[in-house]
């Protein structure tokens, strides 16, 4: 039997979230519904941040409300405090992403506060979540590398990931690869620990600024994961990891999964054209590989 991985959809929020130029909302709408075309049952559509630091996620309700009238899709929305984590109730989130930084540095820079002050609050809002029933997951940033600090020593990332799990919250880790510079030895070595000494639900969350995404991806897979993060035609980017670019783009995770004979759910064909579409996103900078294979587009290169 194939082996079955779950892809969860980025390119709503963190696809976005860096653009300068706002993203009319009609057009993020008829991205989440392109990709829930596509076969997509698992999306983060946004995130309830200050307006202020993220101007490009000021619409996540509308956006949210939208996604939740397609039947059948989990949408997550990310949640850095108590305010966020309000908001992301109050409108009805299917799953609620909470987020800090392996690096001290990253994460003053991406919440303005030290990791121990981010781990106690995150720590009592995941607690309350848990007491309201809503699906939740922790997501570790620059894992493997920071925009200032550098590599992140594996060691070093699993002692910031042992604290996280031994606040015993039940819930998916994500591990991110935040500014892409992760190498797929660095990946499989910190998910062979964590699956090996953790039973608990992980997924990976992969960027492809320098070329490494899907082997990371792959390292990752072969390590036991099997939730993966991408983003449609292959957007991204942290606005306070300097030099970061896109996300490992889903077509091209798409691709790899089903040529290793696992099932993702998606339908390939129509992801390429949900892909195109958030490709051409003004003030975007798409990414990703499979889009310019001209043998995946066979109808289009007979015509």
């Amino acid at each position: 039997m194939a082996e079955s991985v779950t892809i969860s959809e980025v390119a709503p929020r963190d696809g976005l979230q860096s653009i300068g130029p706002f993203v009319p909302t009609e057009r993020k709408i008829a991205m989440v519904r392109a990709l829930y075309e596509a076969g997509v049952r698992r999306m983060e559509v946004g995130s309830f941040v200050s307006p202020r630091h993220v101007p490009q996620m000021a619409d996540t309700a509308e956006v949210l409300a939208a996604a939740k009238a397609l039947p059948g899709l989990e949408c997550t929305v990310l949640v850095p405090n108590r305010k966020g984590f309000d908001l992301a109730m109050a409108a009805g989130a299917d799953r609620l992403g909470f987020f800090m930084s392996v690096t001290e540095s990253h994460n003053r820079a991406n919440l303005n506060r030290g990791r121990a002050e981010s781990l106690a609050e995150l720590s009592e809002l995941v607690r309350e979540g848990g007491r309201q029933g809503v699906a939740m997951r922790f997501n570790l940033s620059c894992a493997f590398h920071c925009p200032f600090e550098g590599v992140v020593p594996v060691r070093d990332a699993l002692d910031v990931i042992e604290q996280v799990f031994a606040l015993d919250l039940g819930m998916e880790i994500g591990v991110a690869d935040t500014t892409g510079n992760a190498a797929p030895d660095q990946v499989g070595e910190l998910f062979r620990h964590t699956v090996a000494s953790w039973e608990n639900p992980w997924a990976y969350h992969g960027h492809d600024t320098y070329g490494m995404g899907v082997a990371n991806a792959l390292a990752a897979y072969q390590a036991g994961v099997r939730v993966f993060d991408g983003a449609a035609g292959g957007l991204g980017g942290c606005p306070f990891a300097p030099g970061a670019t896109g996300n490992t783009a889903t077509e091209d995770l798409v691709w790899m999964f089903h040529r290793m004979g696992a099932e993702t759910g998606v339908d390939f064909d129509r992801l390429l054209l949900a892909a195109d579409l958030c490709a051409s996103v003004p003030g975007g900078t798409p990414g990703g590989h499979l889009r310019q294979v001209p043998a995946v587009r066979p109808q289009r290169a007979a015509a």
